[in-house]
């Protein structure tokens, strides 16, 4: 098959014009974050040496081997994890599909059939005047045919980048979503354990409230104490009864959360959680500075690559003012009888130079261009608002580390003296040195001490998560 003149000077004109791609040359953002986290010195003061944390795999640390296992369970099972896996296979389809709209398309194509022409027509009674008219009729053809849109001003090529950086933001994406599996499991877990230790104090507060109000009742039948004292201390208990439903209501509540998070049937969790402790923190060794968390953090990289994808898309819109040729080609055979399809005097072929331009269409081309502009706009506040977030992520999480362990252990100092109050206060009640009212309180303020103990050691924990979190902790960027 001969090429025409020119099909060829177009073929030559596509080469030379190859790097005339339109539209802004892409640059990533420049950080200007500072040097060090203000909470930093701090949270690298915690840390011990052999115990401190790794942020590939950092729940680990918590050497708690029913944490472990529910953290594994979850990165096998989480549903939302196998959803975020689904949509990185699907932004992988879209960038084979943009590669191959660079790529000419071939097809191959045939068909044979019979007609009997009917001579009660115009065309049948026409024909049946001839001497020789058939009224049955075959026919035969196969064609290998190819077409190619050359993408000279790199309208195709700009949609090709598009679509890597789009699924370079939905594999960042499915990492995120990994972080914050394991994060959600770990913070469940810790709220479990501290839930069931608020519910153990709670519950032995009560038989030592209810011992109390025991105590008083006897004074009351021998006449030693009076009614009111014995309506106090049943109002007390009846008060302290009351917060132990809403504990196991939290707790129940947290445990079905964390059974769907590891993507079982709610309850299936319990048998496992039936006793345990509040981790305890791990040490940070090392903490990298704010521009460390472009590197680390998956939601940030995957803002860049969303920030890249509008870029690309700019300059798919721009090409749309210049003009689109194709070209396109069959070489075939086409026959009446079968035995000649492959004849030379069957064979057919032919060659077209295609073109499209939106020539009188420029105002729509004008706000295509302005909406992608637009939508570029969007995407870089919303990148460099992921980057402060993610500042402000890691800036909370090491204050609640560190103030949440002060408090802790103000909490723990404080409640070693409630002990010795309220049983100094109980021994003066049965003396008859002091009133009910005082052993109440004592009773009150031992009960808050311990209480604030546990909440305060469980945010110091839930601190630790949100730290490993929001440093990017729980994969290898490297890999």
């Amino acid at each position: 098959m001969r090429v025409s003149r020119p099909a060829l000077s177009l073929s030559t004109l596509a080469l030379l014009l190859s790097g005339c791609a339109v539209g802004p040359r892409y640059v990533a953002p420049i950080s200007t974050a500072p040097a060090h986290f203000a909470y930093g010195p701090a949270v690298e003061a915690r840390a011990t040496g052999a115990d401190s944390a790794a942020l590939v795999d950092w729940w680990r640390s918590f050497h708690d081997p029913i944490l472990t296992a529910l953290v594994e369970r979850a990165l096998a099972q989480n549903l939302d994890l196998q959803q975020a896996v689904a949509r990185v296979a699907q932004a992988r389809a879209a960038l084979k599909g943009a590669n191959a709209a660079l790529l000419p398309v071939g097809q191959i194509s045939g068909q044979g059939g019979e007609i009997y022409q009917s001579k009660e027509t115009p065309i049948g009674r026409l024909a049946s005047a001839f001497p020789q008219f058939e009224r049955s009729t075959e026919s035969y053809e196969l064609n290998a045919g190819a077409s190619w849109e050359l993408d000279l001003f790199g309208g195709r090529d700009a949609a090709r980048d598009a679509a890597r950086a789009d699924w370079q933001a939905s594999a960042a994406g499915a990492q995120a979503a990994r972080l914050a599996v394991i994060a959600q499991t770990a913070d469940t877990y810790i709220q479990i354990r501290a839930l069931q230790a608020r519910l153990a104090i709670a519950r032995d507060q009560v038989k030592t409230r209810q011992g109390l109000t025991d105590l008083v009742r006897l004074q009351f039948q021998k006449g030693v104490a009076a009614e009111l004292q014995l309506r106090q201390s049943e109002g007390a208990l009846g008060q302290l009864q009351s917060a132990v439903p809403a504990l196991q209501n939290q707790l129940d509540v947290a445990m079905n959360a964390l059974d769907v998070l590891v993507g079982e049937q709610p309850g299936t969790a319990r048998a496992t959680l039936a006793a345990g402790t509040v981790p305890v923190p791990p040490a940070i060794a090392s903490v990298e500075g704010p521009a460390a968390l472009l590197r680390r953090r998956p939601d940030i990289i995957a803002a860049e690559r969303t920030l890249a994808a509008s870029n690309a898309r700019i300059g798919a819109a721009m090409s749309e003012y210049y003009p689109k040729f194709s070209l396109s080609a069959l070489l075939g055979t086409a026959t009446t009888s079968a035995s000649g399809l492959f004849g030379a005097g069957a064979l057919q072929a032919n060659g077209v130079l295609g073109l499209r331009w939106r020539l009188f269409d420029f105002g729509r081309v004008d706000a295509e261009i302005r909406a992608a502009k637009g939508r570029n706009a969007e995407t870089l506040a919303a990148y460099r608002q992921t980057v402060l977030r993610a500042s402000q992520d890691v800036e909370d999480a090491f204050s609640t580390l560190v103030q949440q362990e002060a408090r802790a252990q103000a909490l723990s100092e404080a409640e070693a003296s409630l002990a010795r109050a309220r049983n100094a206060s109980f021994a003066a009640y049965k003396g008859g040195a002091v009133s009910l009212i005082e052993v109440l309180d004592a009773d009150r303020g031992l009960l808050d001490a311990r209480d604030g103990v546990v909440q305060a050691q469980a945010a110091a924990s839930r601190g630790a998560v949100a730290s490993f979190r929001a440093l990017g902790g729980g994969w290898d960027p490297a890999r």
